[in-house]
């Protein structure tokens, strides 16, 4: 199973959207805490949901659970702290919500973790597509 990863930051629409068509993506699984108040527009979730239907005829769900907690972002993002404590908590979350087990029941080939994250190396994305990868079988992360 190939599960890819992908932010829109510092993308256009036209990038983003394209970069999803190629790359064969058949549903986007927004693992954002917060996806109504982007502020690119195509982002917002119901936005994000028909743009992705309409253009690229791709699906769109939202699973929170897979998203860290606002105190956990908070304490990373407001309070500078540092990647390994915001890595190692969000793990811990991961483990507590059985986001492994959420993830057989809902993961499918095709789909595509989102954040806002440009890159995935300080991305929570990265984080889910690592620990489900890491709890259940055969499958590939491609990070876009």
């Amino acid at each position: 199973m190939r599960l890819f990863t992908a932010g829109f930051t510092k993308k256009s629409a036209e990038e983003f959207f394209t970069l999803l068509q190629k790359a064969g993506v058949r549903r986007v699984v927004d693992v954002r805490l917060n996806n109504t108040s982007q502020i690119a527009g195509f982002a917002k979730s119901r936005d994000l949901q028909y743009f992705l239907r309409a253009i690229a005829r791709i699906d769109y769900v939202h699973i929170p659970d897979f998203a860290p907690t606002q105190e956990i972002l908070d304490d990373f993002m407001k309070n500078k702290g540092s990647w390994e404590d915001y890595e190692r908590r969000f793990g811990e979350l991961m483990a507590a919500r059985d986001v492994a087990g959420k993830a057989a029941e809902v993961i499918r080939d095709g789909d595509c973790l989102l954040c806002s994250e440009p890159t995935p190396e300080h991305c929570h994305r990265r984080l889910v597509a690592e620990y489900v990868q890491k709890h259940l079988a055969d499958i590939e992360v491609v990070h876009l």
